[in-house]
């Protein structure tokens, strides 16, 4: 019963539409009963859902030895069980340090082997193979024992087995598996489809990860809310469900005296899974697979995403235009409408990089598809030509599912080479736009090859520049096994599109549909099968659903990146709506179904600082919401935000009214404030992404990221980081017009108005003035920033002049700068030095001794030097003194009155300031003209203290 209550209220996204649709689809019951019936449902998933009793008595230790750089031991079941099935009986354990940093433990049954994620997917180490014998190499292991490397320490108990790991620098207990009776968790269990295992944590450590979901609380881990991780199709709108994303991956970040400390967590398993944080403990809860934890040092959180994206895949290189603006809409009903919206962009005088196209462009929703009413090729082919020549792009969607029918090409060539899961030997058959589909089955290395055909095929139809690959989680509007329906349409082409129209029945005989362990998948416990493919239905070479079900997106965009990679040899473009661990290698994401509301646009933040985390830096909300309509005060404040996203685009719903940034004046006129900013921000967000593509570090960061010894920014999720020093200090409420905002130690300046600093020494909270169309954006001192002077598109707004701001802590003296520009040929696979299509400038600046200077090192300069870019000006804020300068010297000679040079001096405020505070100034230098491919000096004496 639960399950069919629950597919009314799937059908619908907003509350209003629900009771609506509820109304018309419950005839049988009264609204009220229906409602009631509903919350009976979710209760009795809530209450399911807690822990059961402990369950067994746990593994002993039986045997341990060295092997290949790590050790290998076995464990022994100490008393069997049927609780969710028959416990393994014995188990290989496989720890290593594969790297100082990276400390590997992995248990799996040492007889029989089990599912793990793909080695070829996801390549790493090998554990020993499963012997055929058992021996005791040891007949009384010794009761602990340490195994280390120089950042962590294994240790581990033999009766009953658990293990702990350690911080090797002062030996705090990081990760302790063992348990006794006061603990809420019990020793380790490991069935077929059942493993448990917990650790004890500290009570104040700060826990984020653990996606994806829509955290209400803040990016914090929140105890006892829900964690539960399985590829789903529910809208973000629902909080603490599982969503899109399965990253079963946490950092933890402890302050011990002061000295924040963080290290991160993998659990690396596609399975299905609970995890239950109670602030004291953490419990993993899995349907499948292997223990196969990987633990990573830190200590910084930079250096534990360093770590964590070393192994699983460093993000992808980015092209520059995909930083730029992105406006989608799902009904753009034809050609001329895209046609409008790009033209009302440009009259609006906001900047637009990218047009997309949801499946409206399809010929009947049909992948690779075109409508040739609609979207006529020799027109769009032009449309495309006239935007390409301006340097703008076009993306189109594209779903898993290939529509079942007999002249539709791809589906024939899919069927040809055998590509698509099977359920008792046929293609599964399930229901998507189109109406029936075969799901692709991209594990078999043919699917792989026949869809990179298709993408070239529709290639040479359309030229687009990126895909945008939805409904992969995989999402299906029916449930169970399905037949096309004789006699009627299906779908039928009015109401709806997600209604399910094909003939299907519940699939319960086996434990893969029905495991004796529920998760609580959707947020109700719904079975793990619904609304998507059968989790009895396999893949190549037997793989069940039931365990490869959460890599589908991530196979799909390995799949979809090498398509696009072989085309033109271009940087490839992918939007993905589901991911998993590595996915971040292949591709970009957006945050899905969102609603536009105040609640959604906060929320959106918490999500895109915890996809930094999980090695996908590049990262959006759709902006103002995915559907109803927001309001213009609304949209106003999320453009302001949205314009600061890693991945920056406006995604409406069909059934929505029009939301462009162009349709209230009022949110031009904010869009041409926060894009005009974002666009001057480009150099700066490009070099973001380079260094993203070369350590892992977040785009966009969490406030301790910077400041990790500052416990009061632990738990900050209404600001960000952008790179390690600008804060974007957004209005997330309605009818507010300032923003109290936390500033951590030090000097931070307004970008927007670099006369106005705040300055504290122990941080503080301050209210800001925020307008309308005002969005504040501080820059931290110690750096330089590189920016252009905007335009309405990427490519023009790369070729203006450069400037750098250099900020220094307020007044002082002895102090210095650090800034770093990357470029290259952006649409190479490759973003790299040593190609001959890139430069790299570190730029510095120093004061003392009542002297400036700033100066360049340049790698690889010619790149640079053919572009013809120059760096035209600089400020500098936060200097001591009256501003009064002489003898200006440059590249080591004083520069002489003829000189078209201009210097100017202004007095800054700071807001929030002490009568004993020391004022700065800024100061600004004009008509440089300094090729940006060779090294400058430049220094002035001037009235500064020290």
């Amino acid at each position: 019963m639960c399950v069919y209550i629950y597919q009314i209220f799937q059908r619908t996204h907003s509350l209003s539409s629900f009771s609506k649709q509820a109304k018309q689809m419950t005839s049988s019951l009264c609204f009220a009963s229906f409602l009631l019936a509903l919350l009976l449902c979710i209760l009795s998933a809530n209450s399911s859902s807690t822990p059961p009793t402990k369950i067994g008595k746990g593994y002993r230790l039986i045997s341990i030895e060295e092997v290949d750089g790590g050790i290998l031991g076995h464990l022994q079941v100490k008393e069997k069980n049927n609780i969710y099935g028959p416990d393994i009986p014995l188990l290989q354990l496989y720890v290593k340090h594969e790297t100082e940093d990276r400390l590997r433990v992995h248990i799996t049954d040492a007889q029989k082997q089990r599912w793990e994620v793909p080695y070829n997917l996801l390549p790493r180490e090998q554990p020993p193979k499963l012997k055929q014998t058992i021996g005791r190499t040891r007949k009384n292991p010794i009761a602990v024992s340490d195994y280390s490397s120089n950042g962590l320490i294994f240790s581990y108990s033999a009766d009953p087995f658990s293990f702990a790991v350690k911080r090797k620098s002062n030996g705090e207990t990081l990760f302790n598996t063992s348990s006794d009776e006061s603990d809420p968790f019990g020793p380790m269990v490991f069935k077929d489809q059942y493993l448990e295992i917990s650790t004890k944590l500290p009570k104040d450590a700060s826990l984020y990860g653990l996606g994806e979901n829509t955290q209400p609380h803040g990016i914090k881990l929140y105890p006892n809310d829900p964690y539960t991780l399985y590829t789903t199709d529910v809208s973000a709108i629902n909080l603490n469900t599982d969503l899109y994303g399965s990253h079963p991956v946490y950092m933890d970040l402890r302050n011990v005296n002061g000295e924040g400390a963080a290290h991160g967590v993998l659990l690396l398993s596609s399975n299905g899974m609970d995890v239950f944080y109670k602030g004291t403990s953490l419990t993993y809860k899995i349907i499948g697979g292997v223990f196969d934890f990987y633990f990573f040092a830190g200590p910084s959180p930079l250096a534990v995403v360093d770590q964590y994206t070393a192994f699983i895949g460093r993000p992808a290189p980015m092209p520059y235009w995909s930083l730029g603006f992105h406006q989608c809409r799902w009904g753009y009903h034809n050609l001329s409408v895209v046609e409008d919206v790009v033209e009302n962009y440009k009259k609006a005088k906001i900047p637009l990089d990218v047009i997309w196209n949801d499946d409206d462009h399809m010929d009947g929703h049909k992948d690779f598809t075109l409508n040739p009413t609609n979207y006529p090729r020799p027109k769009l082919l032009a449309f495309l030509e006239k935007i390409h020549k301006i340097g703008m792009k076009y993306i189109v969607i594209i779903d898993p599912g290939i529509g079942v029918n007999s002249s539709y090409g791809v589906y024939q060539r899919g069927i040809a080479n055998d590509v698509f899961i099977k359920y008792e030997g046929e293609p599964y058959l399930a229901q998507v736009w189109p109406g029936a589909v075969n799901f692709p089955d991209f594990l078999n290395p043919k699917t792989v090859s026949w869809w990179g055909d298709e993408i070239r095929r529709f290639h040479e139809l359309v030229p687009v520049d990126g895909l945008w690959i939805d409904m992969n989680e995989a999402s299906n509007f029916c449930s169970g096994l399905c037949k096309i329906p004789k006699g009627k349409q299906c779908p039928t082409g009015t109401g709806p599109g997600w209604v399910c129209c094909l003939d299907c029945k519940n699939i319960t005989k086996t434990r893969w549909d029905d495991p004796p362990y529920k998760i609580n998948a959707s947020g109700l416990q719904v079975p793990i099968g619904f609304k998507t493919i059968a989790t009895s239905a396999y893949h190549y070479n037997g793989v069940l659903e039931y365990d490869a079900h959460s890599i589908y997106g991530f196979s799909q965009s390995i799949a979809t990146h090498k398509a696009l990679l072989g085309l033109e040899g271009k940087r490839p473009f992918i939007l993905s709506r589901s991911t998993f661990v590595g996915s971040g290698h292949y591709a970009a994401h957006w945050t899905g179904d969102n609603k536009g509301t105040w609640e959604d646009l906060k929320y959106s933040i918490s999500t895109m600082l915890n996809f930094g985390i999980f090695g996908v830096p590049m990262v959006g909300s759709d902006i103002c919401g995915f559907y109803p309509a927001p309001t213009e005060e609304l949209c106003n404040r999320w453009i302001e935000v949205g314009a600061f996203y890693p991945f920056s685009r406006d995604h409406a719903n069909y059934y929505s009214p029009r939301q462009e940034l162009y349709q209230w004046e009022s949110v031009a006129e904010s869009a041409r404030n926060a894009l005009g900013m974002r666009y001057k921000l480009l150099p700066f967000l490009y070099t973001l992404n380079y260094e993203a593509h070369l350590s892992g570090a977040p785009i966009a960061r969490p406030l301790f990221f910077s400041f990790p010894n500052y416990v009061e920014c632990y738990n900050v999720s209404t600001q960000f980081l952008l790179g390690s020093s600008l804060m974007v200090s957004p209005v997330l409420e309605q009818g507010k017009s300032q923003v109290k905002a936390l500033f951590p130690p030090g000097s931070w300046y307004n970008v927007f108005d670099m006369t106005q600093a705040i300055s504290s020494k122990d941080g503080k909270f301050v209210t800001l003035d925020a307008p309308l169309h005002v969005v504040n954006v501080h820059l931290y001192q110690n750096t330089i920033l590189p920016m252009q002077q905007g335009g309405l598109i990427s490519k023009e707004a790369r070729m203006t002049p450069f400037s750098l701001v250099v900020t220094f802590p307020a007044g002082a003296s002895g102090v210095q700068a650090k800034g770093k520009l990357y470029l290259d040929e952006d649409e190479l696979p490759e973003m790299k030095l040593g190609n001959g299509y890139s430069t790299y400038v570190d730029f510095f600046a120093t004061t003392g001794n009542g002297t400036v200077k700033i100066w360049s090192e340049v790698q690889e300069g010619k790149f640079a030097l053919s572009k013809g870019w120059i760096i035209d000006s600089v400020t500098v804020l936060g200097l001591g003194g009256s501003g009064k300068a002489s003898t200006l010297e440059i590249n080591g000679s004083p520069t002489n009155a003829n000189s078209k040079i201009e210097f100017n001096a202004s007095e800054q405020k700071h807001l929030n300031s002490v009568e004993d505070e020391q004022k700065s100034v800024m100061v600004g230098i004009k008509g440089l003209g300094f090729p940006v491919g060779k090294n400058f000096v430049m220094s002035w004496k001037m009235g500064i203290s020290g």
